[in-house]
């Protein structure tokens, strides 16, 4: 039953994401209007696919139908119902079963928000090629990655159940969908993207209309990044949150690559320009999902993340290489009509600080990816030698790009457009700059030493004082447009948080976020402390300001699970229980790691060992500052983009022409921080230039 339902489900996905493709080609070729919009029917039969599927693999996990292979695998009678539930994406064919479901649900949210321009070239272009995307992943489901396989043999009486790892932490509920919500919906620019270089529609227009499917698919890619980092602090019990695992790693790349893209895009709007090197990242974005993909689920790399060796492999790596194949040629296809207008006036300028940004964003990526890829292509040329590249590679080559980026978050929404002058500069960076250099002080005067951690505290200083001083001069005007309207104090405050938001502060809030996220890293890693500590029940040791006392242990069962727990104390109060669990008849052991997690420092605690006569233990004990303001910037993180994706004012175009012509003419709507002070920080030199020349 499950099986027949979910193969039927699957096979009505492929089905109509194929005829999809084919109406649509049919119409665009033929140039008829009604044949178009009749292709865009498909994407709610698509979803329904997808959730028939889903629905029946959801049945079988919670049931436990072990007829199923993917169920006997993954599932057990003594698997709790909501890692039952959460068995769906925690192996390989149900990972590409949430794809296909989520590929759906923006298929047919992106029908239904421009159904009324269905019939127009570049939306049903974009329809098409997210079809393609959607008959490639369910045609994974008919035979390669196929979740409604029969076990083989007799049916089993009892499952393998999940890998204890999969149900140790209610965020193996959230992180995974979260990062699929993020990759997924980065198909959309894509989808766009390559529509325009068909159509050639190559303006700016497209790019406005997708921006918001972008933010909502880098904002979910973020919270699942970040979510990530906290399962792995919560979960794994060596005291970190981020250990540049090849499967991490590939969760970053389209983060970054996506950033980069969502500043350049801004200078594209504004001044025309980078037209080519926009195409370029959302066509590598979207590259880097299914490069993800690959990594994640082909069984190529050796990882506590990645699944096992499946045939998926060679089909994903030949997707990703069609995608490239495609955007590229495309690109080179339309080269001559993609070259912008003008140039970049000055590199002392709002546009010249994106594309350094961008620079930094792509080598960034760069490293990343090469530290990511390299040990697999070592080993493919050395005959089977395998090697490892590990924190220190990553660390040595990021670190400096990260504090590059940290000094242009604080110089860029400073800058005008197109150039500026010193004056200038020094009028908006002054009293960032002295926030920044009294921080570095402080800091000095505390005892802090090291010039890495000296300069992120610094740098991090001086672009929360640039963000900071943007948002009040937002707010001043947001405000002061608000009560000349003579509206109440009710509506004043409604109007002023409108106007504050539609002057697309969000951005400043990601800044803010970024800059306590840099912080807490250049804190708890340069300044944490680890040691091992032995005791008996009653005994207590101090360390980096800190007392443990051991209490003693207990034994908790459950219908799934048995751990041996320490009871300890932190300091005299509280009660922190690490743990060794075992779940379901598994003779795996897994240590649950206790946290005393504070605004000033983090007292982390694991159980390393214990003694034959199990009186005495050995505790890990890691100390770590700033570590909870990981999650608080990651929560600004999110909360930016979600600001940034409200609408708003749309910005004012710039003369992509490269000239000293200043556009002093004003809008009747109220202008952005930036716009208003540029309209007197960028009159030329010698003398104005008269209005329309």
């Amino acid at each position: 039953m499950n099986a027949a339902l979910g193969n039927t489900g699957v096979l009505l996905g492929f089905v109509a994401a194929l005829a999809g493709v084919v109406v649509l080609a049919v119409g665009l070729a033929r140039g008829r209007e009604t044949t178009i919009r009749a292709g865009q029917i498909y994407a709610p039969v698509v979803l329904l696919g997808g959730l028939i599927a889903t629905v029946a693999m959801e049945h079988a996990l919670i049931t436990h139908d072990f007829s199923l292979a993917f169920v006997a695998d993954n599932n057990s009678r003594e698997t709790p119902l909501m890692y039952s539930i959460c068995g769906l994406w925690s192996a390989l064919s149900g990972s590409i079963l949430l794809w296909g479901l989520i590929l759906g649900g923006y298929a047919t949210a992106m029908v239904w928000r421009f159904r009324r321009r269905a019939a127009e070239p570049l939306v049903a272009w974009a329809t098409l090629v997210v079809y393609a995307v959607a008959a490639f992943f369910f045609g994974l489901m008919l035979h390669a990655a196929d979740p409604f396989q029969h076990a083989a043999g007799k049916i089993p009486v009892d499952g393998a159940g999940p890998n204890s790892l999969l149900q140790d932490n209610p965020l193996q509920a959230i992180h995974p969908p979260m990062l699929y919500l993020g990759f997924v919906g980065f198909t959309l620019p894509f989808a766009f993207a390559i529509a325009s270089l068909i159509t050639g529609r190559l303006d700016s227009a497209w790019q406005r209309e997708t921006r918001r499917w972008t933010l909502f698919a880098w904002t979910f890619l973020t919270a699942g990044i970040v979510l990530g980092a906290m399962w792995s602090y919560q979960v794994l019990g060596w005291g970190g949150f981020w250990a540049w695992d090849p499967v991490e790693n590939a969760s970053l790349l389209p983060w970054l690559v996506g950033t980069a893209y969502l500043h350049s895009v801004m200078v594209q709007e504004r001044r025309g320009l980078l037209r080519i090197w926009n195409l370029s990242l959302v066509i590598a974005t979207f590259s880097l999902t299914i490069l993800g993909t690959f990594l994640t689920r082909s069984g190529v790399i050796q990882s506590v993340h990645a699944f096992s060796n499946s045939s998926i492999g060679p089909l994903l790596l030949g997707f990703f290489g069609l995608i490239l194949v495609t955007g590229l040629g495309l690109i080179a296809w339309r080269g001559d009509r993609l070259r912008s207008v003008g140039g970049i006036d000055s590199p002392i300028s709002r546009e010249g600080a994106f594309l350094a940004n961008n620079l930094l964003f792509v080598a960034f990526a760069f490293v990343v990816l090469l530290g990511t890829v390299f040990p697999l292509l070592y080993e493919a040329l050395d005959g089977g030698q395998q090697i490892t590249v590990g924190a220190p590679y990553f660390n040595r080559l990021i670190i400096p790009i990260g504090l590059g980026l940290l000094f242009l978050m604080a110089v860029a929404p400073a800058l005008p457009w197109r150039k500026t002058s010193i004056e200038v500069m020094r009028g908006r960076l002054a009293v960032p700059a002295v926030v920044a250099v009294s921080v570095v002080v402080a800091c000095v005067l505390g005892g802090i030493k090291g010039i890495e951690p000296l300069a992120a505290f610094g740098l991090g200083a001086f672009a929360a004082a640039s963000a900071g001083r943007t948002l009040a001069l937002s707010i001043r005007l947001s405000w002061r447009g608000a009560r000349a309207s003579g509206a109440s104090s009710a509506r004043s405050i409604l109007a002023g948080w409108r106007g504050f938001v539609g002057r697309a502060n969000g951005g400043m809030v990601v800044h803010i976020g970024v800059v306590i996220i840099a912080v807490g890293l250049a804190a708890a890693t340069a300044f944490g402390h680890r040691t091992e500590v032995a005791l008996s029940p009653g005994q207590t040791s101090s360390f980096a300001g800190h007392t443990v006392e051991f209490v003693g242990t207990r034994t908790v069962k459950t219908s799934s699970s048995s751990a041996f727990q320490a009871i300890l104390r932190v300091d005299g109060r509280g009660t922190y229980t690490p743990a060794i669990t075992q779940f379901g008849a598994g003779s795996q052991d897994v240590g649950t790691p206790a946290i005393d997690a504070s605004w000033r420092d983090d007292v982390y605690l694991t159980i390393d060992a214990t003694s034959t006569s199990g009186a005495q233990l050995t505790f890990g004990v890691v100390v770590q500052p700033l570590v909870m303001w990981l999650w608080v910037g990651g929560a600004l993180l999110v909360l930016g983009s979600v600001l940034s994706a409200v609408p708003g004012r749309r910005r004012r175009p710039t003369d992509p022409v490269s000239a000293p012509t200043v556009a002093t003419a004003r809008e009747p709507e109220p202008m952005a921080p930036e716009d208003v002070e540029s309209v007197t920080d960028t009159l030329p030199e010698p003398e104005p230039v008269p209005v329309g020349n």
